[in-house]
């Protein structure tokens, strides 16, 4: 386990990274040092060859309770230039391209940016403890990026409620929505993003890297386009994988055969 600056834990077990919110006496509430050590991690997790998989997660009794109300300078991040020169996305939540699989392990109050990370999350388990909500509308600001993702993820009316109520759901009736996929027990909680985060890193990382973003970006394209974007990624993934076949390629369990540069699947052997 690695600090990342002095609010963020990162820690790489085999092709898994753990990425911990850790400001737990603010409730990983986010001010300008944890939104720079959050951009920090994650950067690393994206550049990282051997980091396949992220369970993200928050130290303490929250996952993220937001922005810091009393600490919140540089919550939202740095943005170079005039208003209107910009950019929208300058951090993970706010839509960073990371096609790695990313679990939310989400183990208390996800208030704010916490519930706009989760949408940008593959999956999402959530402890019987879990809360989730947009309080901004009652602070009598708009959540942006949340109002735009949230309705792609969940019912539109699920997502109105949410939005424009600024109340909060238990763990139960975030499942019910749709906006959870599994709830456990608190004290079972990494446990079970690990056994899936297992489950992913048994097979080669590429194809699932090339899946999500087909995923993503077919979403708003024509299905003509979209099947041809999907081929070259196809084709993509080809090319990449009879490059690093010319070396052998440790999985969980099992190594992939050292071998000349081909496009046919590898041949899969136990250790």
């Amino acid at each position: 386990m690695t600090r990342v600056g002095d609010t963020v834990l990162y820690d790489l077990d085999g092709h898994v990274a753990t990425i911990t919110y850790n400001r737990p006496e603010a409730l990983n509430a986010i001010n300008g040092q944890l939104r720079t050590d959050l951009n920090d991690a994650f950067a690393r997790f994206r550049d990282d060859e051997e980091a396949w998989v992220a369970i993200v997660t928050g130290a303490g009794r929250a996952f993220c309770a937001g922005a810091d109300l009393k600490d919140g300078e540089g919550s939202v991040g740095v943005f170079p230039g005039t208003f209107w020169e910009k950019p929208t996305a300058n951090s993970f939540e706010s839509g960073w391209e990371i096609f790695k699989p990313v679990i939310a392990a989400v183990n208390g109050y996800c208030l704010g940016y916490g519930l706009t990370l989760v949408t940008w999350c593959d999956f999402v388990i959530a402890s019987d403890r879990a809360e989730f909500g947009y309080p901004e509308v009652t602070m009598g600001t708009p959540a942006i990026v949340g109002a735009i993702r949230l309705p792609q993820r969940i019912n539109w009316q699920y997502a109105m409620e949410l939005l424009l109520t600024g109340d909060r759901i238990d763990a139960a009736r975030a499942k019910d929505i749709g906006l959870v996929g599994w709830v456990v027990a608190h004290d079972d909680l990494l446990a079970e993003a690990r056994r899936l985060a297992d489950r992913l890193v048994r097979w080669p990382p590429l194809p699932q890297r090339a899946m999500k973003e087909v995923a993503v970006r077919s979403q708003h394209l024509p299905m003509l386009e979209a099947i041809r974007f999907g081929e070259t990624m196809r084709k993509v993934v080809g090319v990449e994988r009879a490059a690093v076949q010319t070396r052998p390629i440790e999985l969980s369990g099992q190594t992939w055969k050292k071998t000349r540069p081909t496009t046919r699947l590898p041949e899969i052997e136990p250790k």
